[in-house]
């Protein structure tokens, strides 16, 4: 659900003063509007033009390429070389559209040509109406009365009709339009310059990885060819194997859907999807659990804690640590170690190694890394003790960069936060912005 229009307020009225006088709107989720503003539904703003617009599939799109924007619910889809409408309007999404994600935007202001396909409603204010105000109390409705659907949300012509909109005079209007559209940008460009930080940390956390997997940590060591063209040169004392010669690999495979006594067993079973989704390096538990006759009833085989797991298809490269014993679907292998090598050391160097796994993938549908395939990866094989200091070093360093980047994901929401709030309150009235931009 979208945030209540008082969201947030008590953030923003430290800086800007109320109106005057206020009334009640008669609406729940309006709350009290300043004395001197209307409530109108939407249909009495605004002239519906969905008529006009026209879908394009992507074959149509790929031979009509060009320069003018072509829009869907969530944004610009395409770039064509005709249009349907020139002139300022309001699109809000039909279907498909995130109504109930709080920082993504259900309404876009354009200007000039465009094509409008059929997942979007299309909008022409009346004349008693500023468009780009329109546009911010749209991101800024609660859409829990209006969505029809159960698979996919759809705001129908008749639902979007009955809409309110809080409609002070349009000079005020324009005030607000002007006034917002100068905070959000500020705010969008810092928000914008935090996410560049943490494209840069990510960066430097993947070369100091690269780096000391594949040269180590002493900058003065003597080095060699490797032979392999992802690993280059690499410790002269340091050894190149198979990764068949450092694991044991062992498939996945998957029991019965059909069969329930094959599910919700004791027995932990991935797929790519827990390794997707996986929030760190370890995996301690699965989505799905399977029971011992599941277990037996098909190819996959327990791996022991300390293993690792790795996604051979749709994707290949999603990597995690079993903190306990586990089996996989045929969309993973595990890889058991055959000595008493450092676990984490080659976890990185796996993670650095998913360029050159993905290059072994096949598949016309897919891309899949075959147990061959993925045997035949070439790996570096330290000494134990060199493996242990390279991870433990990795561990520190990962760490302070991890911690970096969740402080200024921190910062960017509390933004996030902030610039809902800072609309919410302005489109309902809870500050009083029109001296800002006088």
């Amino acid at each position: 659900m979208r945030p209540a229009v008082a969201h947030g307020t008590q953030t923003t009225a430290r800086r800007y003063r109320p109106y005057p006088r206020y009334k009640d709107s008669g609406i729940e989720w309006l709350g009290e509007i300043p004395e001197h503003w209307e409530i109108k539904r939407l249909k009495y703003v605004t002239r519906c033009l969905d008529g006009r617009r026209i879908p394009l599939n992507a074959e149509q799109r790929g031979r009509m390429q060009g320069e003018y924007p072509y829009w869907g619910a969530n944004g610009i889809v395409d770039y064509l070389n005709d249009w349907l409408f020139d002139e300022k309007l309001v699109l809000l999404g039909e279907d498909g559209a995130p109504f109930f994600e709080r920082f993504k935007d259900v309404a876009f202001f354009v200007t000039g040509k465009v094509w409008v396909n059929n997942h979007i409603h299309v909008l022409r204010a009346l004349r008693s109406t500023e468009p780009r105000y329109l546009v911010h109390v749209l991101n800024m409705t609660d859409y829990a009365a209006f969505i029809d659907g159960t698979t996919r949300d759809k705001l129908t012509q008749d639902k979007m009709n009955h809409i309110p909109v809080l409609f002070p005079p349009v000079d005020e209007q324009r005030a607000i339009a002007a006034f917002l559209d100068r905070e959000t940008v500020r705010i969008d460009v810092l928000i914008e310059k935090k996410e560049r930080q943490i494209e840069l940390l990510q960066e430097k956390r993947a070369a100091g990885i690269s780096h000391a997997v594949t040269k180590g940590l002493n900058p003065n060591v003597k080095m060699k060819d490797s032979g392999i063209e992802w690993l280059g040169e690499i410790p002269e004392h340091w050894e190149v194997k198979t990764l068949k010669r450092v694991f044991r690999i062992l498939n996945g495979s998957t029991p019965k859907s059909g069969e329930p006594s094959y599910w919700d067993g004791d027995i932990p079973w991935a797929t790519p999807d827990d390794l997707g989704s996986l929030q760190g390096d370890t995996l301690f538990s699965t989505r799905r659990m399977i029971t011992e006759d599941g277990y037996n009833s098909c190819g996959t085989t327990l791996a022991p804690a300390g293993s690792l797991v790795l996604s051979t298809r749709a994707p290949i490269g999603h990597l995690a640590i079993a903190a306990v014993p586990l089996c996989t679907n045929q969309g993973c292998r595990c890889l058991v170690f055959h000595t008493k090598d450092e676990t984490r050391f080659f976890y990185y160097q796996l993670l650095t190694a998913r360029q050159e796994l993905e290059s072994w993938g096949q598949g016309s549908t897919f891309q899949e890394l075959s147990r061959d395939k993925l045997g035949a990866v070439y790996l570096v094989a330290p000494p134990v003790d060199e493996q242990r200091a390279i991870a433990a070093f990795l561990d520190r360093e990962t760490a302070r960069i991890d911690a970096l980047i969740e402080k200024i994901r921190k910062s960017i929401e509390l933004l996030r936060e902030y610039r809902t709030a800072l609309i919410s309150a302005c489109v309902t009235g809870k500050i009083d912005v029109r001296e800002e931009v006088a």
